[in-house]
């Protein structure tokens, strides 16, 4: 029973917090473009983000590693969005839209990480698979995006602010119920961050996986542009990401029947091959409604790919150092990947249209899983010469 009540509330913080962020992840681009930004311009806006994410994600979570506690650092940063939020989302000018996004960002980047972090030790501790945890995440995103795609749709983007303070707040309330996992006892201090820097596999795998987080970064930054310039609403977008996520919900939950066949960086590289196809399917949409029928691919790319890469991560990191190394995954994830994504997308956007972006994301796509399939036989080789 006790062990049981901690996973009821993680999951529906995971529920409510990315029902939270789908407003960000799906709108955001669309409510600046209402604000009279250009698609150059809302692309350094989005950039922000990833760029913050570089510098939170570490901190947070060392942070985290160094006070033995997930559930606190959740809270903080759920209280710093929160605040933060009312002045970026108000913001009219560029400038006060940059400085402002920036603060907002080093709270918000962190906690999907921290959260997923959580998830999986939990998960570990209970001897259950880590998906079934993190798909009441998708399923949240996945909900939120149909409705909120309905609200904005009746009411108007301008009132994006409403739905995202009400969740935010809800999210809150359900972090403070969490329990946070068994910490070790063991310090953690600075100098031990040494040793995923000197951690020569991890770094390798996270510079060709980037490659394949660029072309799903891209999409997230510039699918409900894309999707209005094919002549969809807003209501359509919110039902493109729908589909998406509760495809990946699906994957996620049927992770403990397909998951542990293979090694997982054999997944990686199969998502990394399906990406590839996804996008060059993408270019070729000519009405919303194609765009939304490939986004059932959203499920055997993206789920795959992150649960994937996220075990193969929790491998290669020190017990100690969980939170920490998650975060920096997070990082490459979200935040070098996503500055890339969003500043490139959208001058490509701009300069060459749709089709052109997608094009090159398949390219992206393709350069990673080439060079993860490379770095998969070096390193078999390798272990199996010792």
């Amino acid at each position: 029973m006790t062990k049981n009540r901690p996973l009821t509330s993680l999951k529906v913080f995971l529920f409510t917090y990315y029902a939270t962020n789908t407003i960000l992840l799906s709108f955001l681009g669309i409510f600046l473009r209402d604000k009279g930004l250009t698609e150059t311009e809302i692309g350094y806006v989005l950039a922000i983000g990833p760029l913050a994410t570089i510098f939170s994600q570490p901190f947070w979570g060392y942070m985290s590693d160094k006070y033995k506690t997930v559930k606190w650092m959740i809270v903080i940063c759920i209280s710093g969005l929160l605040v933060s939020s009312v002045f970026f989302l108000q913001a009219e000018t560029l400038g006060y839209i940059l400085m402002f996004g920036a603060v907002f960002y080093f709270f918000t980047a962190p906690v999907s990480a921290l959260g997923d972090s959580l998830g999986q030790r939990r998960a570990e501790e209970l001897g259950i698979s880590f998906g079934t945890v993190r798909n009441w995440g998708s399923i949240g995103f996945a909900t939120s995006s149909l409705i909120i795609g309905a609200f904005l749709t009746k009411f108007g983007i301008q009132y994006m602010i409403w739905p995202y303070l009400v969740l935010a707040a809800i999210a809150l309330i359900f972090a403070l119920r969490l329990t946070d996992v068994d910490a070790s006892e063991q310090p953690v201090h600075i100098s031990d961050i040494k040793k995923l820097i000197r951690n020569k596999p991890l770094l390798l795998f996270l510079l060709f996986f980037m490659f394949i987080a660029i072309s799903h970064r891209a999409n997230d930054s510039f699918i409900g542009l894309y999707i209005e310039n094919l002549g969809g609403s807003e209501q359509l977008v919110g039902v493109a990401w729908f589909v998406g996520v509760m495809s990946e919900a699906l994957v996620f939950s049927l992770g403990a029947l397909w998951f542990r066949k293979y090694h997982s960086i054999v997944f990686v590289i199969i998502a990394g091959f399906l990406y590839t196809i996804r996008w060059i399917l993408f270019a070729q949409a000519e009405t919303p409604m194609a765009a939304i029928l490939l986004q059932l691919f959203h499920g055997v790319t993206f789920a795959v790919l992150y649960l994937a890469a996220f075990d193969y991560i929790s491998k290669l990191i020190p017990k100690i150092l969980q939170s920490t190394g998650h975060l920096i995954f997070y990082s490459v994830f979200f935040g070098v990947s996503g500055i890339i994504g969003s500043l490139g997308g959208g001058w490509i956007l701009d300069a060459f249209g749709g089709p052109a972006l997608y094009m090159s994301m398949a390219a992206s796509a393709a350069i990673g899983t080439v060079l993860l399939l490379v770095y998969r036989l070096l390193t078999y080789k390798q272990n199996k010469t010792s």
